[in-house]
Protein backbone atom coordinates (compact mmCIF):
# COMPACT_ATOMS: atom_id res chain seq x y z
CA UNK A 1 0.00 0.00 0.00
CA UNK A 2 1.29 3.45 -0.95
CA UNK A 3 0.94 6.05 1.77
CA UNK A 4 -0.14 9.65 1.14
CA UNK A 5 0.18 12.44 3.69
CA UNK A 6 0.40 15.57 1.51
CA UNK A 7 -2.29 17.47 -0.39
CA UNK A 8 -1.82 20.27 -2.91
CA UNK A 9 -5.05 22.32 -3.13
CA UNK A 10 -6.18 22.38 -6.77
CA UNK A 11 -2.68 21.29 -7.80
CA UNK A 12 -1.43 24.83 -7.23
CA UNK A 13 2.05 25.35 -8.69
CA UNK A 14 2.06 22.17 -10.78
CA UNK A 15 2.59 22.30 -14.52
CA UNK A 16 -0.49 21.32 -16.57
CA UNK A 17 1.44 18.46 -18.17
CA UNK A 18 2.05 16.92 -14.72
CA UNK A 19 -1.64 17.16 -13.84
CA UNK A 20 -2.55 15.54 -17.15
CA UNK A 21 -0.21 12.60 -16.54
CA UNK A 22 -1.22 12.09 -12.91
CA UNK A 23 -3.26 9.09 -11.84
CA UNK A 24 -6.81 9.93 -10.80
CA UNK A 25 -8.95 9.03 -7.82
CA UNK A 26 -12.74 9.43 -7.95
CA UNK A 27 -14.30 9.95 -4.52
CA UNK A 28 -17.72 11.03 -3.27
CA UNK A 29 -18.22 13.59 -0.52
CA UNK A 30 -18.64 10.98 2.21
CA UNK A 31 -15.01 9.93 1.68
CA UNK A 32 -13.56 13.34 0.80
CA UNK A 33 -14.59 14.84 4.13
CA UNK A 34 -12.45 12.26 5.93
CA UNK A 35 -8.76 12.83 6.57
CA UNK A 36 -7.93 9.12 6.71
CA UNK A 37 -9.16 6.55 4.20
CA UNK A 38 -8.07 3.77 1.85
CA UNK A 39 -8.72 3.92 -1.89
CA UNK A 40 -7.65 2.54 -5.27
CA UNK A 41 -6.46 4.97 -7.97
CA UNK A 42 -6.87 4.74 -11.74
CA UNK A 43 -3.63 2.73 -12.00
CA UNK A 44 -4.97 0.08 -9.64
CA UNK A 45 -2.65 1.08 -6.79
CA UNK A 46 -3.83 0.70 -3.21
CA UNK A 47 -3.52 4.01 -1.38
CA UNK A 48 -3.57 4.76 2.32
CA UNK A 49 -4.38 8.45 2.81
CA UNK A 50 -3.35 10.05 6.12
CA UNK A 51 -3.94 13.81 6.04
CA UNK A 52 -4.05 16.31 8.94
CA UNK A 53 -7.29 15.98 10.86
CA UNK A 54 -9.99 18.31 9.61
CA UNK A 55 -8.69 18.36 6.04
CA UNK A 56 -11.39 18.37 3.35
CA UNK A 57 -10.41 16.91 -0.01
CA UNK A 58 -11.94 18.77 -2.94
CA UNK A 59 -12.35 17.81 -6.57
CA UNK A 60 -9.24 19.09 -8.36
CA UNK A 61 -6.94 18.67 -5.35
CA UNK A 62 -3.76 16.67 -5.89
CA UNK A 63 -2.46 14.08 -3.44
CA UNK A 64 1.30 13.48 -3.28
CA UNK A 65 2.30 9.88 -2.57
CA UNK A 66 5.35 8.85 -0.55
CA UNK A 67 7.12 7.84 -3.78
CA UNK A 68 6.60 11.32 -5.23
CA UNK A 69 3.83 10.32 -7.64
CA UNK A 70 0.76 12.50 -8.04
CA UNK A 71 -2.90 11.54 -7.75
CA UNK A 72 -5.54 14.01 -8.96
CA UNK A 73 -8.85 13.83 -7.08
CA UNK A 74 -12.14 13.87 -8.99
CA UNK A 75 -15.41 14.62 -7.20
CA UNK A 76 -17.57 11.61 -8.02
CA UNK A 77 -21.17 12.19 -9.10
CA UNK A 78 -23.57 11.20 -6.31
CA UNK A 79 -27.28 11.53 -5.49
CA UNK A 80 -28.16 15.09 -4.46
CA UNK A 81 -31.18 17.34 -4.15
CA UNK A 82 -31.01 20.49 -6.28
CA UNK A 83 -33.02 23.38 -4.82
CA UNK A 84 -34.16 26.35 -6.90
CA UNK A 85 -36.58 29.21 -6.45
CA UNK A 86 -40.02 28.78 -7.98
CA UNK A 87 -39.83 30.54 -11.36
CA UNK A 88 -43.52 31.46 -11.23
CA UNK A 89 -44.17 32.53 -7.64
CA UNK A 90 -40.78 32.74 -5.97
CA UNK A 91 -37.74 35.00 -5.90
CA UNK A 92 -33.96 34.49 -5.47
CA UNK A 93 -34.36 35.54 -1.82
CA UNK A 94 -36.18 32.25 -1.21
CA UNK A 95 -32.81 30.51 -1.60
CA UNK A 96 -31.35 32.72 1.13
CA UNK A 97 -34.18 31.70 3.46
CA UNK A 98 -33.65 28.04 2.55
CA UNK A 99 -29.90 28.26 3.25
CA UNK A 100 -30.68 29.89 6.61
CA UNK A 101 -33.05 27.13 7.71
CA UNK A 102 -30.78 24.35 6.42
CA UNK A 103 -27.81 25.96 8.17
CA UNK A 104 -29.75 25.96 11.45
CA UNK A 105 -29.96 22.19 11.03
CA UNK A 106 -26.22 21.90 10.32
CA UNK A 107 -26.90 20.43 6.89
CA UNK A 108 -23.93 20.42 4.45
CA UNK A 109 -24.91 22.77 1.60
CA UNK A 110 -23.30 23.54 -1.72
CA UNK A 111 -24.04 27.19 -2.48
CA UNK A 112 -24.48 28.44 -6.03
CA UNK A 113 -25.79 31.80 -7.27
CA UNK A 114 -29.00 30.26 -8.60
CA UNK A 115 -29.41 27.01 -6.63
CA UNK A 116 -28.44 24.99 -3.58
CA UNK A 117 -27.45 21.34 -3.29
CA UNK A 118 -27.85 19.01 -0.32
CA UNK A 119 -27.64 15.27 0.19
CA UNK A 120 -30.95 13.39 -0.20
CA UNK A 121 -33.32 13.75 2.76
CA UNK A 122 -37.07 13.41 2.25
CA UNK A 123 -37.90 15.33 5.43
CA UNK A 124 -35.85 18.32 4.33
CA UNK A 125 -37.24 18.04 0.80
CA UNK A 126 -40.79 18.29 2.18
CA UNK A 127 -39.81 21.28 4.32
CA UNK A 128 -38.32 23.08 1.32
CA UNK A 129 -41.35 22.39 -0.86
CA UNK A 130 -43.55 23.77 1.92
CA UNK A 131 -41.45 26.95 1.61
CA UNK A 132 -42.48 27.01 -2.08
CA UNK A 133 -39.07 26.01 -3.43
CA UNK A 134 -38.53 23.58 -6.28
CA UNK A 135 -36.63 20.42 -5.32
CA UNK A 136 -35.40 17.85 -7.82
CA UNK A 137 -33.23 14.76 -7.57
CA UNK A 138 -29.98 14.63 -9.52
CA UNK A 139 -26.67 12.79 -9.73
CA UNK A 140 -23.88 15.35 -9.63
CA UNK A 141 -20.61 16.17 -7.89
CA UNK A 142 -21.18 17.59 -4.39
CA UNK A 143 -18.89 20.29 -2.97
CA UNK A 144 -20.54 21.74 0.17
CA UNK A 145 -19.23 24.74 2.05
CA UNK A 146 -16.60 23.81 4.59
CA UNK A 147 -17.30 26.60 7.07
CA UNK A 148 -15.40 29.83 7.63
CA UNK A 149 -12.78 28.14 9.80
CA UNK A 150 -12.62 24.73 8.14
CA UNK A 151 -9.29 23.38 6.98
CA UNK A 152 -10.01 23.23 3.27
CA UNK A 153 -6.55 23.85 1.92
CA UNK A 154 -7.73 27.19 0.50
CA UNK A 155 -5.91 30.28 1.64
CA UNK A 156 -6.58 33.95 1.01
CA UNK A 157 -3.08 34.25 -0.41
CA UNK A 158 -4.12 32.17 -3.38
CA UNK A 159 -6.30 35.04 -4.59
CA UNK A 160 -3.23 37.19 -5.25
CA UNK A 161 -5.15 40.41 -4.69
CA UNK A 162 -1.95 42.41 -4.11
CA UNK A 163 -3.79 44.34 -1.44
CA UNK A 164 -1.05 46.90 -1.02
CA UNK A 165 -1.44 47.90 -4.67
CA UNK A 166 -5.04 47.20 -5.61
CA UNK A 167 -6.77 48.56 -2.51
CA UNK A 168 -6.30 51.57 -0.33
CA UNK A 169 -6.40 50.35 3.27
CA UNK A 170 -5.23 53.61 4.86
CA UNK A 171 -8.66 54.11 6.39
CA UNK A 172 -10.36 51.06 7.83
CA UNK A 173 -13.97 50.69 6.82
CA UNK A 174 -16.44 50.65 9.71
CA UNK A 175 -17.52 47.22 10.79
CA UNK A 176 -21.08 46.41 9.79
CA UNK A 177 -23.54 45.90 12.59
CA UNK A 178 -24.75 42.39 13.17
CA UNK A 179 -28.27 41.86 11.87
CA UNK A 180 -30.48 39.19 13.35
CA UNK A 181 -32.59 37.35 10.80
CA UNK A 182 -35.99 36.35 12.14
CA UNK A 183 -37.48 33.02 11.25
CA UNK A 184 -40.34 33.86 8.92
CA UNK A 185 -43.04 31.33 8.26
CA UNK A 186 -43.65 30.51 4.61
CA UNK A 187 -46.37 32.69 3.16
CA UNK A 188 -48.89 30.54 1.32
CA UNK A 189 -49.76 31.36 -2.23
CA UNK A 190 -52.05 29.99 -4.86
CA UNK A 191 -50.41 27.35 -7.01
CA UNK A 192 -50.81 27.90 -10.72
CA UNK A 193 -50.31 25.41 -13.54
CA UNK A 194 -46.79 26.67 -14.14
CA UNK A 195 -45.58 26.12 -10.58
CA UNK A 196 -43.76 22.77 -10.52
CA UNK A 197 -43.20 22.57 -6.78
CA UNK A 198 -46.79 21.54 -6.05
CA UNK A 199 -47.18 19.27 -3.08
CA UNK A 200 -49.31 16.66 -4.78
CA UNK A 201 -47.11 15.69 -7.69
CA UNK A 202 -43.63 14.46 -8.51
CA UNK A 203 -40.60 16.74 -8.51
Amino acid sequence: MIQISKLMPQGAGLAPVLLKRAATLELDWDVRQKSRFDATDSLGRQLGVFLPRGTLVRGGDVLVAEDGSLVRVIAAPQPVLVITACATHGSPFDLTRAAYHLGNRHVPIELKPDHLKIEPDHVLADMLRAMHLTVREATEAFEPEGGAYASTGHSHAAHAHAHGEAHDHAVAAPKPKAISIPVVAAVPHVHGPGCNHGHGHSH
